[in-house]
C-alpha cells in the first residue's frame, strides 16, 4: 500500500506537544515519541478519538539509537514534514546528568538526525525555555562551542562538566541555551532541504510539569515570577500552539533560525523590572 500521508514526529507526549499537534496535525500521520510509553499511547489515543491518525512509539530522547528508531518508524509512513520537540525533564525532575543528557544532547541529536531525513520544504519547532535567556551572557566561544560542537562531543565540553554547573537550574539553563543555539546551526543545514527549524521558549506554562515545578523546591519563586510578571499570570499550552503554528505555517516562511520568547513578560521584568534580583 502507498504512503499517503506526511508524517509528523511529535516527541514529549504533554501538553504542550499535544497542543501544537493538535493545531497543525490533522490529515497526517503523527507519529509521538515518548520513554513513557503509556504516556505515548495515552496522547495517540486522546488524538485518534478526536479524529487525528496517530501512533505511540517508546523513544529515550537521552539515546540516538532510540532516536533513530523513531526516525526508522516514522519513514514507514511516508516523508517526514514536520518535527514538534516537546521531550524533556526540568530541574525539579531529573540529576544534573540527566538534564544534560536529555535536554542538551538528546535535542541537538533529534534535530541533527531529522534534519537529514527531513522532506524537502519541511518544518520543525523544538521547545526551548525562558530559562536560558536568563542565564548571564557567555562568551562568543562558549556560544560557538555550543552551536557547533559535534553531537557525540557534546558532553565532553569543558563547561558542562559537573564541576562548572552550580545545580539543576543551571544545568536546565544552559541546556535550553544550547537548543537556541544548535536551532540556529541546524537552520543552515536544513536549508539544503529547503526546510526550516526553529525554537519556541515558554516561561510558566500550566501542564503536569509545570506544575511538579508549582510543588517543587521552587515552587514559591514560579509563582512570584508570574504575579510579578506583566501577564500576570502564567500561560497555556494553546499560546504556546499559536506561535508554533505560524512557524511552522507558510505565513512563517521567512523564519528560521529563531527563537521566540513566550513567557508573559517575566524575563523584561527579571531585568528590568520587579523581578529583578536584588544585590545586597
Amino acid at each position: 500500500m502507498a504512503n499517503t500521508k506526511d508524517v509528523m514526529i511529535l516527541t514529549g507526549a504533554g501538553q504542550i506537544g499535544l497542543a501544537i499537534a493538535r493545531r497543525i496535525g490533522y490529515n497526517m500521520k503523527i507519529v509521538i515519541g515518548d520513554k513513557n510509553e503509556a504516556n505515548a499511547n495515552s496522547i495517540a489515543q486522546i488524538m485518534n478519538n478526536a479524529g487525528f491518525d496517530a501512533v505511540a512509539v517508546e523513544m529515550d530522547l537521552s539515546c540516538r539509537k532510540s532516536i533513530l528508531n523513531l526516525i526508522a518508524e516514522a519513514k514507514k509512513y511516508g516523508e517526514i514534514a514536520m518535527l514538534v520537540n516537546a521531550a524533556g525533564v526540568s530541574p525539579s525532575q531529573a540529576s544534573i546528568e540527566t538534564i544534560l543528557k536529555v535536554d542538551l544532547y538528546g535535542t541537538a541529536v533529534l534535530l541533527e538526525e531529522v534534519g537529514k531525513v527531513i522532506k524537502n520544504g519541511g518544518v520543525g519547532v523544538t521547545i526551548s525555555s525562558q530559562s536560558g535567556h536568563r542565564m548571564p551572557a557567555l562568551s562568543v566561544i562558549e556560544d560557538e562551542l555550543l552551536a557547533t560542537t559535534p553531537t557525540e562531543e557534546l558532553l565532553s565540553l569543558d563547561i558542562l562538566q559537573e564541576k562548572n554547573i552550580r545545580d539543576t537550574l543551571h544545568a536546565y539553563q544552559i541546556a535550553k541555551r544550547c537548543n537556541v543555539k544548535r536551532v540556529m546551526t541546524e537552520a543552515i543545514k536544513w536549508s539544503t532541504h529547503k526546510a526550516r527549524i526553529n525554537s519556541i521558549s515558554p516561561g510558566i506554562i500550566v501542564t503536569p510539569l509545570a506544575i511538579d515545578e508549582f510543588n517543587g523546591i521552587r515552587g514559591d519563586f514560579y509563582k512570584n515570577m508570574f504575579a510579578k510578571c506583566p501577564a500576570a499570570r502564567p500561560g497555556t499550552a494553546d499560546e504556546v500552539a499559536n506561535v508554533a503554528e505560524l512557524l511552522m505555517s507558510n505565513k512563517g516562511a521567512f523564519i528560521t533560525g529563531a527563537d521566540f520568547l513566550i513567557d508573559g513578560g517575566a524575563t523584561a521584568s527579571y531585568f528590568y523590572g520587579p523581578l529583578r534580583p536584588q544585590t545586597k
